[in-house]
């Protein structure tokens, strides 16, 4: 049983219960949720009072073909969905693995140096998805944050000054916190990261090369 020490904020949850983050923040957070009973049970929370206040709003006129179009696209669907296989042993949670076609042995890695690899998710809505490789016992380089980044760990753990972050678990990082996590020994982490603007490093290497990286 995953147990999780850092979870999502109720700003988070309820934005995403709204329908009003980029699509790498969702995939996140739909990722995490999976995981998380304490987290889950927040959201549905929030999507039942969503419904509520939607329920007491005034109506709104639909168009004349809206039943048409709604019945098409439900004969159009497939009959049968097939049941989703389960993985023993995945590292992706159903949601990711869904998102990106498979799991983590499906992911074409490329390197961003120092051994660490990362894998850019297609989103849309003006935010970034990365999947990190980081080698057990490999720090990331010093860096602060011009906008939001969550971070999920899927394999292994990292430590960032004083916090431990294991599978399950999301740092929420702003531009108020700078720093330098740090993977544990052990067995590789892999974190699932969705940033809504550029990261800051310090080092002149890693900015150089940051355009090209796409972080």
């Amino acid at each position: 049983m995953t147990k999780i020490e850092h979870h999502l904020s109720e700003q988070m949850l309820m934005a995403h219960a709204a329908g009003t983050l980029p699509e790498a923040f969702d995939v996140l957070i739909a990722t995490h949720i999976s995981l998380c009973d304490t987290c889950r049970v927040l959201l549905e929370t929030y999507e039942t009072l969503g419904g509520a206040v939607l329920d007491a709003g005034e109506e709104c006129a639909m168009g004349s073909d809206a039943l048409t179009a709604t019945l098409a696209r439900i004969e159009a669907a497939p009959a049968d969905v097939p049941a989703r296989p389960r993985i023993r042993d995945a590292v992706f949670p159903a949601p990711l693995r869904d998102y990106v076609g498979g799991d983590a042995d499906a992911v074409r890695w490329r390197p961003l140096g120092g051994g660490v690899r990362q894998a850019r998710l297609k989103t849309a809505g003006g935010a970034t998805l990365r999947l990190l490789n980081i080698p057990a016992g490999t720090a990331v380089p010093d860096h602060g944050h011009r906008g939001t980044e969550l971070t999920l760990v899927l394999q292994g753990a990292f430590r960032d000054a004083d916090d431990r972050f294991a599978r399950g678990d999301v740092e929420t990082a702003n531009a108020d916190l700078h720093h330098h996590p740090v993977a544990e020994a052990g067995v590789d982490c892999i974190c699932l990261a969705a940033t809504d603007a550029p990261l800051k490093f310090d080092g002149l290497i890693q900015r150089i090369a940051q355009p090209f990286l796409g972080i």
